[in-house]
């Protein structure tokens, strides 16, 4: 018997911590209360700070580890035949899955705009997109473009700023963006050409 009592903590904390995640993007990362929490999950009021020291930090959890999923399809592949821009599309396919008024996007959305006021997130979050960030620009370097960490970032930042568009312009797809952001994909350290052109 004792050896459930664990394994039913385990189930608990995991709950609560995925009811956290769609209720941030449902209501809002301010709306979220202990109570609607605990309702969302099927759980007793009082095991939200048995499981968690606070409220904000079990946010804070909920939001890491679901965006930490995301992020984890989005991870770059090793660079194939077509070397760079192959990286880039394998990364941008990740976009057509959001909508930007989803439960996800908004999950980030709200998660951003917290950390504007909760320097632990924010920190998280830095740490969480740091690690995205050296995983493209290890990619980006295997496949010989110029100035992979810099691409990385402005890649990534990019993918970022289209998250938060796509809700108002829906036309924002993959297909649309693919090309204007393969412009900033290098081998040489010029623009790589489109096919048919001189580079």
């Amino acid at each position: 018997m004792a050896a459930q009592a664990p394994e039913r903590g385990g189930e608990v904390r995991r709950r609560l911590l995925e009811a956290a995640a769609l209720l941030i993007g449902e209501r809002g990362w301010t709306a979220v209360s202990t109570r609607v929490l605990a309702e969302r999950a099927g759980v007793a009021p009082g095991l939200v700070h048995y499981h968690f020291h606070s409220l904000p930090a079990l946010l804070r959890e909920a939001a890491i580890t679901a965006m930490r999923g995301v992020l984890a399809e989005a991870a770059p592949p090793r660079p194939g035949p077509g070397g760079a821009p192959d990286v880039l599309d394998a990364f941008l396919s990740v976009l057509d899955r959001y909508s930007g008024d989803d439960p996800g996007s908004l999950l980030f959305i709200e998660a951003y705009l917290a950390a504007t006021r909760d320097g632990e997130l924010r920190a998280e979050l830095a740490g969480l997109l740091a690690q995205v960030r050296d995983a493209l620009a290890a990619r980006l370097a295997e496949a010989g473009q110029a100035e992979p960490e810099t691409t990385a970032s402005v890649l990534a930042a990019a993918l970022d700023g289209l998250f938060l568009h796509r809700a108002l312009n829906p036309e924002l797809t993959a297909a649309a963006v693919g090309p204007v952001l393969r412009r900033l994909i290098t081998t040489d350290g010029g623009a790589e050409a489109p096919e048919g052109e001189p580079a």
